[in-house]
């Protein structure tokens, strides 16, 4: 996984109230950004992709 954390471009003013993403070919993790060290949730690039999809239509 690449090393840069990124978050939304809707974050407003760089708060702090959002989730934080950083992926590879295979994976992607989220956290959240108020708790940067933190736990990290890691899913597979496709579930991913189809998680994001399915939040895009509704």
């Amino acid at each position: 996984m690449t090393s840069e954390w990124r978050k939304s471009s809707r974050s407003q003013n760089g708060a702090d109230n959002c989730v934080e993403v950083v992926s590879s070919p295979s994976r992607a993790a989220v956290r959240d950004s108020k708790n940067p060290d933190g736990p990290v949730l890691v899913f597979a690039s496709a579930e991913f992709a189809g998680f994001l999809k399915h939040l895009k239509t509704t």
